[in-house]
C-alpha cells in the first residue's frame, strides 16, 4: 500500500475509484462492473462468491437506515403508522439497488486496505 491512509482508501471506495491507483473507475454502467482497472490493471472481478461481503454491507446499511428512519419519523412526526411503514418498505426495496455499486466498491477497498498483497 503506497502510503495511503485507510480513510483515503475507503473514501476512494465511496468515489467508486480503483483502490490501488485511485484513478481508474470501477463501473462501466449502473450495474456493470469493469473486469479490471483501465489505469493500472488491478483486477476488480474476483472469484465467484467474493462479493458476498458486499451483500452484507448493503444489507447492513439498508437495515440501519430503515430502522433508524422508521423510529425517527415515528417519534418526531405525526405520520400514521401505515404510511411510515410503507415508506420504509419502499425504501428497503429501492435503496439496495442504488447502493449496489458502493457496497461492492467499499468491499473491494476494505479488502485491499486490510491485505493489499493478497488481491494483486
Amino acid at each position: 500500500m503506497s502510503k495511503l491512509s485507510k480513510r483515503q482508501i475507503l473514501l476512494d471506495g465511496l468515489r467508486l475509484k480503483c483502490p490501488k491507483c485511485r484513478r481508474g473507475v470501477m463501473f462501466a454502467g449502473l450495474f456493470k462492473m469493469n473486469l479490471d482497472c483501465s489505469n493500472c490493471g488491478f483486477k476488480f472481478e474476483r472469484e465467484p462468491g467474493y462479493f458476498v461481503g458486499a451483500m452484507y454491507i448493503n444489507y447492513g446499511a439498508t437495515v440501519f437506515i430503515a430502522f433508524g428512519g422508521y423510529f425517527a419519523l415515528d417519534y418526531l412526526t405525526p405520520i400514521p403508522f401505515l404510511q411510515n411503514f410503507i415508506l420504509w418498505i419502499v425504501f428497503s426495496g429501492l435503496f439496495p439497488a442504488l447502493f449496489f455499486r458502493y457496497s461492492r466498491s467499499l468491499w473491494l477497498s476494505f479488502d485491499y486496505m486490510i491485505n493489499p498483497s493478497s488481491i494483486e
